[in-house]
C-alpha cells in the first residue's frame, strides 16, 4: 500500500501566465529530467507509484497538476485550455528549470499533450512514454464532429461540447460517487453503450471491477475536484477542434524515440496505424484496464526503467 506521507510536497510555479502545483523528486541533473502528466479526471498524484521508483533511478521527477487541476491555475476562458497553451506550459516548465528538453511521460489526456507537445516542440522532448491514448492521427473533420457523425450526440466527449456546463455541474454534484465509480480495475473490453457516460458514472450505484486504489487514496482526487469542480478539466476537451486547427499545418510525424503502453482491458481501441506517425515506436500491452500506472504499478514501472535503460544505451 502507497503510503501519502511518502508523495512529495509541491511547490508553486509562476510561468507561462499561470501558477503550476508541481510536485518534484530526485536531483536536477541536466542529463535525466523526466516529467510526468496526468490524464482526466486525475491528478499529479496519479504517478505515486512511480515518482519514488524514478527517482532512487537517479531521474529528476517533475510532477505538475496541469492548469485546471489541483492547486494550479484555472484560466477562464475555454480557450485556455487548447494544446498551445498547455505544451507551452511544459515548454516553460523546462526553461524555469534550465532543461532544453526532457523525457514526458504521459497517461489518458496527459499523452495528449505529451504528442501535441512533441508536435508542435519537437527540440524540447528527447523520449515519449505514453499510456492509454495512442497518438490521434488527423481525420479529415474536427475531432469533435467525427465522433458526433460515428457516435452520436449523446457520446460524453460530444455532449461535453454540445451541452457546455451539464455534465460540470452533475459531476460537482456527485463528485465522490463519480470518483469512486470510475476508478476501477480490469474494466472489461467491451465498448460502451453510446452515451452520456460521464454522467452514467456520477449516478451509478453498482460499477463494474474492483476499487483501484485505497480510500485514503481516493480521498486525495475527491478533495481535488471538490475544490475545483470539473468544469476546468472539462475545458480540455471543449479544445479538441480547436487544437485539430492548431495542428493543421504541423509536420504530423513524431520521429523521437517512443514508448506506447495499452491496457488490454481498456475501453480506448489500440492504433492500427500508430507506426505511420511515431516510426520509432515500442509497443507493449498489459492485462489491465484504462488507469495503467496505477492498476499495474510494478510492472509499468520495470518497463519504464527497462525502455530508458535500453534508450540511454543506444
Amino acid at each position: 500500500m502507497f503510503n501519502l506521507t511518502d508523495f512529495p510536497k509541491p511547490t508553486l510555479i509562476s510561468i507561462n501566465g499561470v501558477e503550476l502545483e508541481v510536485f518534484e523528486a530526485g536531483l536536477q541533473s541536466t542529463e535525466n529530467p523526466i516529467v510526468l502528466c496526468h490524464g482526466w479526471p486525475e491528478h499529479a498524484y496519479s504517478w505515486r507509484h512511480q515518482v519514488p521508483v524514478l527517482a532512487a533511478a537517479g531521474y529528476h521527477v517533475i510532477v505538475p497538476n496541469q492548469r485546471g487541476y489541483g492547486n494550479s491555475s484555472r484560466p477562464a476562458d475555454v480557450t485556455d485550455y487548447d494544446i498551445k497553451n498547455l505544451s507551452d506550459d511544459l515548454v516553460a516548465l523546462l526553461d524555469h528549470y534550465g532543461y532544453k528538453d526532457a523525457t514526458f511521460i504521459g497517461h489518458d489526456w496527459g499523452a495528449m499533450v505529451v504528442w501535441g507537445l512533441a508536435l508542435l516542440h519537437p527540440t524540447r522532448v528527447n523520449k515519449v512514454i505514453n499510456m492509454a491514448l495512442p497518438y490521434q492521427a488527423r481525420t479529415e473533420k474536427p475531432w469533435v464532429e467525427f465522433m458526433e457523425e460515428f457516435l452520436g450526440s449523446d457520446y460524453y466527449i460530444v455532449h461535453f461540447n454540445r451541452q457546455p456546463g451539464i455534465a460540470d455541474t452533475v459531476l460537482d454534484a456527485n463528485t465522490s460517487q463519480f470518483l469512486r465509480n470510475i476508478f476501477r480495475k480490469n474494466v472489461p473490453p467491451a465498448p460502451p453503450e453510446p452515451g452520456m457516460m460521464m454522467i452514467d458514472l456520477a449516478r451509478a450505484e453498482a460499477p463494474l471491477g474492483e476499487p483501484l486504489m485505497s480510500d485514503s487514496e481516493l480521498a486525495v482526487f475527491i478533495s481535488a475536484f471538490e475544490k475545483t469542480g470539473f468544469m476546468s478539466s472539462i475545458n480540455w476537451y471543449r479544445n479538441l477542434d480547436r487544437n485539430w486547427q492548431i495542428l493543421a499545418d504541423v509536420d504530423p510525424i513524431i520521429q523521437k524515440p517512443a514508448l506506447m503502453i495499452y491496457g488490454d482491458r481498456d475501453l480506448i481501441p489500440k492504433a492500427q496505424n500508430l507506426k505511420e506517425f511515431v516510426p520509432n515506436v515500442d509497443i507493449i500491452s498489459l492485462d489491465c484496464g484504462h488507469w495503467i500506472q496505477q492498476e499495474k504499478p510494478e510492472e509499468t514501472n520495470q518497463i519504464i526503467l527497462k525502455w530508458l535503460e535500453q534508450q540511454d544505451a543506444t
